[in-house]
């Protein structure tokens, strides 16, 4: 049996509810502790395997002919991916895909993957030197290329790189859609765009369902560092398909179940099967040495006043082929008084959170609204996420929010949004991919433990 994470489990709530209130808001704080104690790093600084981990890692580079335009986008991407190859633990499998509007695996060329050694690193990386530009896009070609290669490992911990710099422009977005579809559960993938070329909600998407991060490089230099920060974040995972098993009562609704942090992503519709009709499995993928929050919201029969009622159990499991083993539990509780000030407290991490994600919100809606032009939406809009951010203590996107809308100097308030001929693509794709980045409050009004 793999040896498995240490994880604490924490709730943070206020269970006080309002006399006939239906409402339960929950964050759940995970935070999991290496089982190796801190796994010995290989020779080129990556953690080396837990025991009894199989991992593979396939690294996706666009090989379109606009990747040549400026040819400092291909010099970066291929410099980026001799990092990453450096960057992967002995003894890993992996493979190196060329994506046009095709997608060729131009490492290993045998048909069977090669494990990480001085060897094949050499060998890929100069096979990686003789990449060129030439050719279309089709991303979903390309997702269904890794899911071939990591079928042939189903027990591994799998992750993929994906680098574009353009549209899916060689393949229908239904095409695209489908191929999404099936690598869900398969493996996890982190995705990136260079340039200002490519679609943010196309790549948005990838992630977003294979659980990982989607950002930007504007600048061609900065590709390396992130490839390299990408391959030993992953190289620190130690169990493969983790989920959050929530029960709830009898009647009781799931209005949402969302990671908070370390960056927003909506959970609630991959909801699967947790053994009866009580029970969901929400997936959160891969994890290592790290810690994440998830935000809950249950919706339940009010009960009678000053009596208790769970309103929730949420389980952390992990999967394989053997079953499910439960790694931490906690409750989400509900009491019911006609007590103001215990109901008119607000938990501080809730409330934190929950304007984070209204902040995110505003952000691409003002984006979206300053795209078609509709500039008083985009000032409402805009003027919304800076209040937000100002709340929350947010300079990064105060920063940010300045390069895309005209702000009053002495209040920091937004004046009016920016035309859309006024402002810098990137800066405006920067906003939208930084505003799902949350930072963690230190409040702790109200919390509870497991």
């Amino acid at each position: 049996m793999s040896q498995y994470p240490d994880f604490a489990f924490e709730i943070n709530q206020n269970e006080y509810l309002a006399e006939g209130a239906r409402e339960v808001h929950a964050v759940v704080t995970l935070t999991a502790t290496s089982a190796t104690g801190g796994a010995a790093a290989s020779a080129y600084g990556a953690p080396a395997p837990g025991a009894g981990s199989e991992r593979v890692e396939v690294i996706i580079i666009d090989c379109s002919g606009s990747m040549d335009y400026p040819r400092t986008k291909m010099m970066a991407a291929k410099e980026a991916t001799k990092v990453a190859i450096d960057t992967l633990s002995d003894g890993t499998y992996f493979a190196v895909v060329a994506g046009t509007e095709g997608a060729r695996v131009v490492y290993p060329t045998g048909g069977h993957l090669l494990r990480a050694d001085y060897q094949s690193r050499a060998a890929a990386k100069d096979a990686v030197s003789r990449l060129h530009a030439n050719g279309g896009t089709a991303m979903g070609r390309w997702l269904g290329q890794a899911g071939r290669i990591f079928d042939a490992h189903p027990n591994a911990i799998k992750h993929a790189i994906l680098l574009t710099d353009g549209k899916d422009e060689s393949e229908t977005p239904a095409d695209l859609a489908r191929a999404i579809q099936a690598s869900i559960g398969t493996f996890t993938a982190d995705c990136r765009g260079i340039g200002e070329d490519w679609e943010v909600a196309e790549v948005r998407k990838i992630a977003d369902a294979l659980l990982g991060t989607v950002g930007i490089i504007r600048e061609p230099e900065r590709l390396a560092e992130d490839f390299r920060e990408m391959t030993a974040n992953s190289m620190g995972k130690e169990v493969a398909d983790v989920a959050l098993r929530l029960w709830t009562p009898k009647g009781a609704v799931v209005r949402f179940v969302k990671q908070v942090n370390p960056t927003l992503a909506d959970l609630t519709g991959r909801r699967a099967d947790g053994g009866n009709p009580l029970t969901g499995d929400y997936p959160t993928g891969a994890w290592g040495a790290e810690s994440r929050e998830y935000h809950i919201c249950v919706e339940v029969e009010p009960g009678n006043l000053n009596t208790e009622k769970l309103a929730g159990r949420v389980t952390l499991v992990a999967k394989d082929s053997s079953g499910a083993t439960a790694l931490g539990e906690g409750k989400i509780r509900a009491i019911w008084t006609n007590e103001e000030e215990k109901t008119g407290r607000i938990n501080g991490r809730v409330a934190h959170y929950t304007g984070q994600a209204e902040m995110a919100s505003a952000i691409e809606e003002g984006a979206a609204a300053q795209e078609a032009g509709d500039l008083a939406t985009a000032t409402a809009r805009l003027g919304r996420a800076m209040d937000l951010a100002l709340e929350s203590g947010r300079e990064d996107t105060v920063k940010m929010l300045r390069k895309i809308a005209e702000v009053d100097p002495d209040t920091q308030r937004v004046l009016r949004a920016k035309s859309k001929s006024d402002v810098n693509k990137g800066d405006v794709m920067e906003a939208v991919l930084d505003s799902t980045k949350t930072v963690r409050t230190n409040k702790r009004t109200g919390s509870s433990g497991s």
